[in-house]
């Protein structure tokens, strides 16, 4: 990536703001250029980093939106001018599947919502889901064999979905929990067109093609969700034991500095599809992309398996493990770092607000992308180099906290972060104990900027004993 031109200190303060750089005409007028393509947005992003620098502003459909790659502004939306922000529309309009989950909402409600769930992702209770992800892990690491081809991808989506099947409804991955996955996925291939059409909301009833089918597959995860609220809240009515799996949580979760009410079911509803999404989708693309940079470095790869075999010495790893794999941890983070599942993030301006010498006006859509953020040189020399000792605690230190947000930050920080790293840490460590992998494509696999990042295409891998 080309090194940007300077930014002005974000401590400057001038009675006149500086105008934003940008495009002088409104996106659409670029609809020709080879930056601008319907699903692949970060060619956008990385063409106005390359000509304008850390700041620019283009408008879509009238709409000014304020293009933000610099640490210390981040930190202006995200924390301490996060009151004058919402979130955006993109954003929003994900509440036709999820609600008023974490993700979507906005405050009071996702105040509530978070305080609520808040005990269900306390690090005490995470740490009992460790042996659950580790016998999960050494179970499908189990049923391979010498020689046979993965697709990666598929392997590392039907372990993360096995690891939510047991942590979130305490249940193996049956007919019915496949179902969901199957519609969530649906819903994925539909989302460059949920996100374009305009105020979808109000034609979700319209015999419109995509419509349709997003529909359906909306009313089939309704009815499958809602059918295990009910079997979990009858038998908490029976007096059965607490299984200690995420709804079972929620449902009995109350809002302990509010009125001391829980979570509706709709609440709760929202909030399984929200947790699903994003404890499933994104841990899944983490580890698939971490099997490819593995493959393609093999000094890196071995330095990981010699920490496994020091630290564990051929045993399965336990929760006393987690705090010794230290460079696993650091493999991970590098991973995320080239290739962050949550690849941006947006907020919208609900009044004029200054950061730095620029003034954001009101309305204005603000966004950040992880993806740019995490492969910037001056945070991450050789950026396109995959190289865990970037995570060491020594050059953790010498950069700024939004050089480097996978889970975002501020008050609406991912809640299940420390999950995901537990769940990552431990699965490669428990399937890199035992195989490698050998990538057998002729080129470095295409990045699908959805919801989250995913590989365009199968990932084909060889499986390779140690």
């Amino acid at each position: 990536m080309t090194t940007p031109p300077p930014i002005p200190d974000v401590t400057v303060s001038t009675d006149e703001a500086v105008a934003f750089p940008g495009l002088k005409r409104g996106l659409f007028f670029y609809l020709f250029k080879p930056w601008v393509k319907l699903g692949h947005p970060i060619l956008l992003f990385e063409h106005l980093q390359q000509t304008f620098g850390n700041v620019a502003q283009y408008r879509f459909l009238g709409t000014p939106i304020v293009y933000l790659n610099d640490p210390e502004y981040i930190r202006e939306v995200l924390i301490n001018q996060a009151s004058a922000f919402v979130k955006e529309r993109t954003v929003k309009r994900m509440k036709v599947l999820l609600g008023e989950g974490l993700i979507t909402s906005d405050d009071p409600i996702h105040i509530r919502s978070r305080r609520i769930a808040a005990p269900a992702f306390h690090r005490q209770r995470i740490a009992a889901y460790g042996d659950q992800i580790v016998a999960i892990a050494a179970s499908q690491r189990d049923r391979w064999h010498e020689g046979q081809v993965l697709d990666i991808g598929a392997a590392s989506m039907e372990l993360s979905l096995e690891i939510v099947a047991r942590t979130l409804f305490d249940t193996e991955v049956t007919t019915e929990i496949r179902s969901i996955n199957d519609e969530v996925n649906t819903i994925m291939g539909l989302y460059n067109f949920i996100v374009a059409f305009p105020q979808l909301e109000k034609f979700v009833n319209f015999p419109i093609p995509g419509v349709i089918k997003f529909r359906r597959s909306k009313a089939r995860l309704d009815a499958v969700v809602g059918r295990l609220i009910r079997e979990h809240r009858e038998a908490s009515l029976r007096g059965e034991e607490d299984k200690g799996d995420l709804l079972s949580m929620l449902l009995s979760s109350r809002d302990e500095e509010g009125d001391h009410s829980g979570l509706s079911d709709e609440q709760v509803r929202d909030e399984v599809l929200t947790i699903f999404l994003a404890g499933y989708e994104t841990v899944a693309n983490a580890l698939t992309w971490t099997w490819y940079l593995l493959s393609q470095n093999p000094e890196v790869e071995a330095r990981l398996h010699a920490e496994l075999d020091e630290v564990l010495g051929g045993r399965l790893p336990v929760l006393a493990d987690y705090a010794a794999l230290k460079y696993t941890e650091m493999v991970f983070a590098e991973s995320m770092r080239l290739y962050p599942p949550a690849w941006a993030m947006g907020r919208m301006a609900t009044r004029p607000v200054r950061v730095g010498p620029y003034e954001i006006p009101e309305g204005a859509h603000v966004f950040f992308s992880q993806y740019m953020m995490h492969r910037d040189p001056r945070w991450y020399p050789e950026p396109l180099k995959f190289d865990p000792e970037r995570f060491s605690a020594e050059n953790k230190a010498g950069r700024p906290k939004f050089a480097y947000f996978p889970f975002g930050g501020g008050g609406r920080q991912c809640i299940g972060e420390g999950f995901a790293w537990m769940e990552g840490v431990f699965s490669i460590a428990t399937v890199a104990q035992r195989w490698r992998f050998e990538f057998l494509g002729t080129r470095e696999p295409e990045v699908q900027a959805k919801i989250t990042l995913r590989p365009e295409g199968a990932v084909r891998m060889r499986v390779v004993g140690r």
